[in-house]
């Protein structure tokens, strides 16, 4: 029974370690030498609708980007510098996927792709398009897809830090909080 003992627990640890790896790699990417990010928000203000759920294998249920509350018909600015290697109708929505060049591939749903030419370049922070209608997302949505070398990664460890939540006072002095 020993035997067995150390190598659960050693699977274990490593397990528990491995995911912290990815993370810290992502960070230092986020940063350019010079300081400026690499990578921003494509809409303001920033609003998580539904966050980054990394599914336990290649087909299994998760989600694979974040959807960021945006009305239809907002700016969305390219969240990197790259080329467009797609912009397209994917089932029923409109796509647009950015090349990086270093293995990064960002895509956004639903936007239009009316003013999208593939083949062009885009430089961070730049009026990209709009958010559109259509897809997975809930109506006044836009997912936010990164990929690295084929693999998802959470987009926020990527495009900075959310804001911080503010907590209001929820009741006046001497007034039970359950009443």
């Amino acid at each position: 029974m020993h035997r067995l003992f150390a190598p659960v627990v050693l699977t274990m640890l490593v397990l528990a370690v491995l995911p912290w790896a990815g993370h810290a790699s992502a960070a230092v990417a986020a940063e350019g030498v010079d300081g400026e990010s690499e990578w921003t928000w494509p809409t303001a203000p920033v609003r998580v609708a539904r966050p980054f759920d990394l599914a336990h294998n290649p087909y299994g249920a998760g989600h694979r980007g974040v959807d960021l509350a945006a009305a239809s018909g907002t700016v969305v600015k390219a969240p990197t510098t790259g080329v467009i290697v797609f912009a397209g109708v994917v089932v029923d929505r409109g796509v647009v996927t950015i090349d990086r060049g270093d293995g990064y591939l960002v895509s956004l749903e639903p936007v239009s792709i009316a003013e999208v030419t593939p083949g062009a370049s885009v430089t961070v922070g730049e009026s990209l398009t709009t958010v559109a209608r259509g897809g997975h997302t809930m109506e006044g949505e836009v997912h936010v897809g990164i990929r690295l070398d084929g693999a998802y990664v959470d987009p926020t460890l990527l495009l900075g830090r959310l804001p911080r939540a503010v907590l209001l006072p929820c009741c006046a002095a001497g007034t039970p909080l359950l009443g």
